[in-house]
């Protein structure tokens, strides 16, 4: 005997039900999703690319990431490794593209911005998805208003959206997984109420539901939940007798039940990584420390910007999981005297942990730091006997900070700290940086026939 049935009518203390009416205009989560984000921002400065199947790797050129619908339709998946379909890239004439981190950061940015000033009440989901929360609203404004989102994003940064409504994050995840792939009018949908809902709740696999992971799929497929309508409709009790708290919340937001308020103020970073994977496997210590001591500068910088200072560094390196011949990973923590967040002193204990480390005789591919014991840089405990004098230091800091804000970054930086080149990433087919260095910056030149855009170089 499968559990499915009808839903409780007894919700737990503190949850509560609506009428269709009441529902109308009830407070509604839109998820704004941007459509084959890294790919968009390609096309932005290169509109040829238009029409033309488009991808973007991972780090060192990987994996697929992001796909143009044309790519899609050629049959590449997401995840591919690059290396297996140089046949179809050939083929199909795929323009390829080295993930531009940089660039795609600013323009996330930029879209953030724009719907923080439409919906102030707004979540940041990930680099190319946000909740906002839209109150007051009946199914009609609800559409204009998601109608509105779209070409706002779109005539301001070029950037196509969908956008998906409901009145859980859940159901909005749902509304926006129907956009895109349903078409969606407009690229705008509304998760209503009653059979409407019902239908479009049918139509969407179990394993899509927002929340249902590769386990709860099976669990919910042998007990005969394929669809988010069936899950609609299972007991909440006995999904959370099973599969606990997190289960039954996904049914009971399936119903309309806002288990997941918008979370406008995240905690504060318990801790700040940066690593890389190296474009090539690196032998001497010189190279190792060249590579690691940029990033305990760069998470330096982070922690001033965040008005935060750490109490412990950890470092390690590590070989590649898959190469040819020993294999070694390790790491070392160290316990700094006084939490601190200047460059200077956390590339100095980067140091001390990474001579503890190096081993002759391996590859390494991989070293990162990751700074945690975090705290507020301006309620930060000094040592007695601590004979350092941190006021000097963090006033050397702020010093290059200021020349850096008005010069550009790193204008001003420690000896110890190169170029970046060792240890970098392999980026082969790497975009420019078109809103963020002057190097990239389109130059338009004008005759008496045509217009032409083209990189500086």
């Amino acid at each position: 005997m499968h559990f499915l049935s009808i839903i409780s009518e007894n919700y737990p203390s503190g949850y509560s039900t609506m009428s269709d009416r009441e529902k109308s205009k009830a407070d509604h989560f839109a998820l704004v999703d941007c459509n084959n984000f890294y790919v968009s921002c390609e096309r932005l400065f290169n509109p040829s690319l238009e029409g033309r199947p488009v991808i973007v790797l991972s780090n060192n050129d990987g994996c697929v990431i992001s796909r143009s619908e044309e790519a899609k339709s050629i049959g590449i998946k997401m995840g591919m490794p690059a290396f297996t379909i140089p046949d179809i890239i050939e083929k199909h004439k795929v323009k390829v593209f080295s993930t531009n981190y940089t660039l795609y950061g600013d323009i996330s940015h930029r879209i953030m911005n724009i719907l923080s000033s439409l919906y102030p009440e707004i979540e940041i989901y990930s680099i190319d998805e946000a909740f906002i929360l839209i109150r007051g609203m009946d199914d009609k404004a609800l559409w204009k208003a998601g109608e509105n989102i779209r070409k706002t994003i779109l005539q301001w940064t070029g950037i196509p959206v969908s956008t998906g409504i409901g009145t859980t994050k859940t159901l909005a995840k749902a509304a926006s997984h129907h956009v895109k792939n349903s078409g969606g009018e407009k690229g705008v949908y509304v998760a209503g109420s009653g059979k409407e809902q019902d239908v479009f709740l049918q139509n969407l696999p179990v394993q899509k539901v927002w929340g249902v992971g590769e386990k709860y799929a099976l669990f919910f497929q042998k007990n005969n939940i394929y669809n988010a309508y069936a899950l609609k409709r299972a007991d909440a009790f006995s999904v959370k007798n099973r599969l606990g708290v997190m289960g039954q919340r996904i049914v009971l937001e399936l119903n309309g039940v806002c288990c997941y308020p918008l979370n406008n103020n995240p905690e504060e970073k318990k801790e700040v990584c940066l690593s890389r994977s190296f474009g090539k496997p690196i032998i001497r210590y010189d190279d190792l420390e060249a590579a690691t001591v940029n990033y305990a500068g760069t998470i330096a910088g982070k922690l001033r910007k965040m008005e935060l200072c750490a109490g412990d560094l950890l470092v390690f390196v590590m070989t590649g999981k898959y190469a040819r011949g020993p294999q070694y990973v390790n790491y070392k923590i160290i316990h700094l005297p006084v939490p601190a967040n200047n460059a200077p002193e956390l590339i100095h204990y980067t140091i001390i942990a990474l001579k503890q480390l190096f081993r002759d005789g391996y590859q390494y591919k991989k070293s990162g730091v990751i700074a945690s014991g975090l705290v507020p840089a301006a309620g930060r405990q000094l040592e007695i006997w601590n004979e350092k004098d941190h006021q000097r230091s963090d006033l050397i800091q702020s010093v290059m900070d200021n020349v850096n804000r008005k010069t550009g970054n790193k204008s001003v930086k420690l000896a110890i700290e190169n170029d970046g080149s060792t240890g970098k990433m392999k980026q082969e087919m790497l975009s420019p940086k078109y809103t963020t260095s002057w190097e990239g910056i389109l130059q338009v030149k004008m005759d008496d026939t045509e217009s032409k855009a083209e990189n500086i170089v």
